[in-house]
Formats: C-alpha cells, structure tokens, sequence
C-alpha cells in the first residue's frame, strides 16, 4: 500500500497505539483525537466487599489512579486486550481477559463463582449486567469532547484518498457532527468503524464505509484496507 492518509481520532494513548501499528502496515497515520480524557475523583471501597474487578476500558485503569493498586489481590476481569495489558501494568496478576464484549465478561465472571463485583468505568460506559452478579460502579474518568477539528485532521480529511478510523458509537456521531459543522462534505469521506453500531451511529452518506469484523485494532485496519482499495 503507498502511505495513503489514516486519521486516528481516539484519545492517547490508544491513539498513538493504532497509530504505530497502521504506519508498520504501510498507512501514513494522522493522529488529531476529538476526546481528551480526563480523571473523575471517586472513592476507593474496602476490596474485602468484592468477589472480583470489572475493568471495560483500559482509560478505567490509567485514570483511577494508584487506588486501583489496592484491589489487585482478587480478580481482574478485562473486557479485551488492552484493558488487560493496562491491568498488568498496574500490577495485577490475576486477570481474566474477554474479547471485547462485556455480556460476555459478565457471563464468564457470573460462571466462575462471582457475586459481588466493582466496575470501575468512565462517564458514557455500556449500562450492562447479570442477574447472578451485584455490581457496585465507580465512574473513574470522563471523555470531554474537543469542539472542533485540528489543523491536522482538517487537512487529512481535506486531502482524501485514505479513511477515517472510528472506535467507539460516541466519537462516531461526534465526528459525523463535527464534519457537517466544518463543511466537510460526507460525500469525500471513507470511514472504517470497529463494530456494526459504531458504523450505524455515524448516520449514512459517506463516500465508502465499514465495520470491522471483530472489536479490535487489527481488525479495524485490515476493514480500512479493504474500504481503499
């Protein structure tokens, strides 16, 4: 593939993330996130109250701070990889790591014998649960929406010829709003989405668009890859 333009608009560190892997697959990654993540104060409960740790975004882990520390003695259940790695990181051991859904966590947590749990979570976090499981939510981190394009994303979407990665359904309608905001017509526009709703949530009318065929990074790029070709 000649370095067509990838612009990456997720918050870091995952931005810089996708951005060294879609650069080794031969794109020319533009990086202009429109989130910028911020810590939420919260209260650390005793970890005696809980069978085990939900974790759905790696962001819970980096943003909760060095309180997280305190529950590494039990259970860590990651919805996916990266949360994982990001647990491991902060010195867990014990980690359960699920791929990419969290029904699927909660079920495999609920199999396992847990019945009391803590979700640590940002603001806009999936209202999932189980039946079989108390869980107490703790909201770690908030994703503040940046009003307005970047100099750098304005001139990658000016330019066409590459695709826009979208990682989750909220930065998808932000995106679709900030472009009709910009004048950026949708028409110009390729984006590759890392799930079916994340592609819904971005309205219709794009020159090509894509979902990836399962919720990670890898996946996403190959699905971009296939949209330019």
């Amino acid at each position: 593939m000649s370095r067509a333009p990838l612009l990456i608009l997720r918050p870091e560190p995952g931005a810089s993330m996708t951005a060294k892997r879609a650069f080794d697959e031969g794109w020319k990654p533009v990086v202009s996130p429109i989130f910028r993540i911020e810590p939420i104060a919260w209260g650390a409960p005793p970890v005696e109250d809980y069978d085990a740790l939900l974790v759905t975004s790696a962001n819970a882990v980096r943003q909760s701070g060095k309180a997280v520390g305190r529950y590494a003695t039990i259970p860590a259940y990651a919805v996916g990889d990266a949360t994982a790695r990001a647990l491991k990181a902060a010195g867990f051991t014990d980690i359960r790591t699920g791929r990419g859904d969290a029904v699927m966590m909660l079920d495999a947590a609920a199999e396992n014998g847990v019945a009391r749990a803590l979700h640590l979570a940002g603001e806009d976090y999936r209202d999932v649960g189980h039946d079989a499981i108390t869980i107490d939510r703790r909201i770690v981190y908030r994703s503040a929406a940046i009003e307005r394009f970047g100099d750098k994303a304005l001139a990658a979407l000016r330019e066409g010829g590459g695709a826009v990665l979208l990682h989750s359904s909220r930065a998808a309608e932000h995106f679709a709003a900030l472009c009709d905001g910009a004048k950026i017509s949708r028409r110009q526009v390729r984006i590759a989405a890392l799930a079916p709703a994340v592609l819904a949530a971005a309205g219709p009318g794009w020159r090509g668009s894509i979902a990836a065929a399962k919720p990670d990074d890898a996946a996403l790029l190959a699905a971009a890859a296939r949209l330019c070709q």
